[in-house]
């Protein structure tokens, strides 16, 4: 049986900064496992993923949460998941919180610093990364990892569906500039990360990056902290309507690397 007890959220994790101004955010019940969607402009696809998510953490041995950070979205996101969670019965909760600071890494950061459950991370509305992969993720925490990551590009992964030749050879030449960054990590970008509580919390505090390149930063903290991470290869899928965009996304995320180089 799954079970949950109420937890405190220490006050600097409940009051994060957003576009300058202080926000909160309702304090959880803790639980095994909560994943972080972020998500901007989601409306028209997040309750797919959200149905497909839950159905299948009803049948996991850990209790669990979904919680939905909706990054600055101009459609109508926030109120889809909210209508979503209303109507569905089950152990599983689904909730929204708001990210007014644009950019995936402020919405994992501000997500995962206000939980407390016992292990945590995120992964993409695009359902990109099969959700099955969170077994395989789980089996490695429980046995101490630091860090669960995704990866497109180690040992026995394979593509469902192939990115476009533009972003392939763009994505190319950005893990050869963060190899040095990420040591022994064949891919920092793929968009299913899940780490041990007590191994991000410090890393993430740390992490300036806000957009991308995120990824990248906090890899590269929780590795000098000495946190061991796993890549494990998956079946990945290419979505068509993913939220990056080549050029706007692709020099930001050049750009703060070349600034954790010189930081």
């Amino acid at each position: 049986m799954k079970t949950t007890k109420q937890a405190t959220i220490p006050l600097s994790a409940v009051h994060t900064v957003d576009n300058g101004t202080f926000s909160s955010v309702q304090p959880r019940t803790a639980v095994d496992l909560e994943i972080i969607v972020p998500a901007y402009n989601e409306a028209d696809r997040i309750s797919s993923t959200l149905l497909e998510t839950a159905e299948y953490l009803e049948s996991q041995p850990w209790s669990s949460r979904v919680v939905v950070v909706d990054n600055g979205s101009s459609d109508d996101t926030g109120s889809v998941v909210r209508r979503f969670s209303a109507a569905r019965s089950g152990n599983v909760p689904i909730v929204v919180i708001g990210c007014g600071r644009p950019g995936k890494g402020a919405a994992v950061r501000r997500g995962i610093l206000s939980g407390t459950s016992t292990f945590t991370g995120f992964f993409d509305a695009d359902m990109a990364t099969p959700v099955e992969t969170l077994s395989i993720a789980m089996g490695h925490l429980k046995q101490g990892a630091a860090a669960v990551i995704a990866s497109r590009h180690c040992p026995g992964s394979t593509f469902v569906r192939h990115q476009p030749l533009g972003r392939r050879l763009g994505g190319m030449a950005f893990r050869a500039l963060t190899r040095s960054m990420v040591q022994e990590i064949h891919d920092t970008q793929c968009g299913f990360k899940f780490f041990d509580r007590s191994a991000i919390n410090l890393a993430l505090v740390q992490c300036r990056t806000t957009g991308f390149a995120f990824d990248v930063e906090l890899l590269h903290r929780m590795q000098s902290e000495g946190g061991r991470i796993v890549e494990v290869p998956v079946a990945w899928t290419d979505s068509p309507s993913s939220t990056f965009r080549p050029l706007r996304d692709g020099a930001a995320s050049f750009g703060a690397v070349f600034q954790m180089y010189k930081g």
